[in-house]
């Protein structure tokens, strides 16, 4: 089985079991002193988590609502703070198989996240640096920043195309396509 088919079976298998989990709804609600900065390192009371398999477990229950994160359990909802997204997107790859091209991305937790019409990229104009600041819809109302390499990564995969006087970047995956933004020649 190609890398890309391979790549959908076991993204659609993580959903599923996803959707289980969106159905809870806990009476109990409070907060717990966690902290994802803007890097995607996440902190319990100040101090940095040092086993990535309780970052991922944590992550599992992660959601957003009205921009408030939670951690999500049957029992309790709880609110920790998050700098920007709580995920970084640090690769991308550009697969093929015979009926769909993809842009497929994986994040410092070792996630994949493939481009498509339910997960679309996105690209704000940082306020302060007037730089692009890149992301890709992950699940959950959440969402992974994309690292500065692989937006390069992604830009280089990129076509000029022009529309209404300006020349947009545009990648295309999964059938859809994403504006990267306007390009200054």
């Amino acid at each position: 089985m190609p890398k890309l088919d391979q790549l959908l079976v076991s993204i659609e298998q993580a959903e599923s079991s996803g959707h289980a989990k969106q159905n809870w709804k806990p009476t109990q609600v409070g907060e717990i002193n966690i902290h994802i900065k803007a890097d995607g390192q996440w902190f319990h009371e100040g101090r940095p988590f040092k086993r990535l398999a309780l970052v991922k477990l944590f992550a599992s229950v992660l959601r957003r609502e009205d921009n408030t994160h939670y951690l999500v359990t049957p029992g309790e909802k709880l609110e920790i703070q998050v700098d920007d997204a709580p995920f970084v997107a640090t690769t991308v790859e550009l697969l093929n198989n015979k009926d769909h091209q993809a842009l497929t991305f994986t994040t410092t937790l070792g996630d994949s996240i493939i481009a498509d019409k339910q997960h679309p990229i996105r690209v704000e104009t940082d306020p302060v640096t007037q730089l692009p600041r890149p992301y890709i819809h992950f699940r959950n109302g959440l969402e992974a920043l994309i690292s500065r390499s692989a937006f390069f990564d992604l830009a280089n995969t990129a076509k000029a195309v022009e529309r209404n006087g300006n020349t947009h970047l545009i990648v295309h995956s999964m059938g859809a396509e994403f504006s990267l933004g306007i390009c200054d020649e």
